[in-house]
C-alpha cells in the first residue's frame, strides 16, 4: 500500500516538472510586429477590448453563417434526389426553399441586406 503511494507521488511529481518545463519553454518574449497587428476584425490589439463595436458587422456575419449552413442542408437534397420518392423529395424541398425565401425578404425588409455602412 505504501509503495502505490509513493509511486503515486512520484508520477504526480514527474507530470508537475513536464507541466512546468513545458510553460517555460513555450513561453514568448519577443512580440513580432505581426503578432500585434490586427487580424482580421480590424480592432488595434492595443486598445481597450470592451469597446462598442459595429453592429452591421455582427449581422453580416449572421446572415453568412445562415446561408452557409442552408447550403449545407441543400446539398443532402440533391445528392438524395435519385433513391427517395419524387413526390416527398419535392414537397420538402419546397418547404425548405420557401421557408429561405421567406428569411431572405425578411432580411431585405428590415434592411439588413443595405451593404453600406
Amino acid at each position: 500500500m505504501l509503495s502505490l503511494l509513493i509511486f503515486s507521488l512520484i508520477i504526480l511529481m514527474i507530470s508537475n516538472i513536464f507541466i512546468l518545463l513545458s510553460f517555460m519553454i513555450s513561453k514568448k518574449s519577443i512580440m513580432d510586429r505581426e503578432k500585434c497587428s490586427p487580424f482580421e476584425c480590424g480592432f488595434s490589439p492595443k486598445n481597450l477590448p470592451r469597446i462598442p463595436f459595429s453592429l452591421h458587422f455582427f449581422l453580416i456575419t449572421v446572415i453568412f453563417l445562415i446561408f452557409d449552413i442552408e447550403i449545407a442542408l441543400i446539398l443532402p437534397m440533391i445528392i438524395s434526389f435519385k433513391s427517395v420518392n419524387f413526390i416527398i423529395w419535392w414537397k420538402i424541398s419546397s418547404f425548405f426553399i420557401i421557408m429561405l425565401l421567406i428569411g431572405l425578404y425578411h432580411e431585405w425588409n428590415q434592411n439588413m441586406l443595405n451593404w453600406a455602412i
